[in-house]
């Protein structure tokens, strides 16, 4: 069993940054940060493999930045020149194998998941 502790949320202005952390009690083997906003559905935002591959969702290339200290477990993502659409819950997720690019955006690939930290964007 692996515990995901998010940190980092909160309020800022639209052009702001943020830096998300999650802590995990354990090795993991790909690291993801998901987002849901009220009313939508939950989305991949970026992720990172163990031996330091990343992938981004569109929304997030050249704003955001995803990278991971191994030896503390924790990955963070900095997020950078925020706009209102960004506001949402962010999840950290972690899997105990590497997946390949296409896969590490889904949902689905993730069996341990954060309670989330929240992100609000204003204009």
């Amino acid at each position: 069993q692996v515990q995901l502790v998010e940190s980092g949320g909160g309020l800022v202005q639209s052009g702001g940054s943020l830096r998300l952390s999650c802590a995990a009690s354990a090795n993991t083997y790909t690291m993801a940060w998901f987002r849901q906003a009220p009313g939508e559905k939950r989305e991949g935002v970026a992720a990172i493999t163990r031996d330091g591959r990343t992938t981004y969702a569109d929304s997030a290339k050249g704003r955001f930045t995803i990278s991971q200290d191994n030896s503390k477990n924790m990955v963070h993502l900095q997020m950078n020149s925020l706009k209102p659409e960004d506001t949402a819950m962010y999840y950290c997720a972690a899997a105990l194998f590497i997946t390949g690019a296409p896969s590490r955006l889904a949902e689905t690939m993730y069996k341990y998941w954060g309670q989330g930290t929240q992100v609000t964007v204003s204009s």
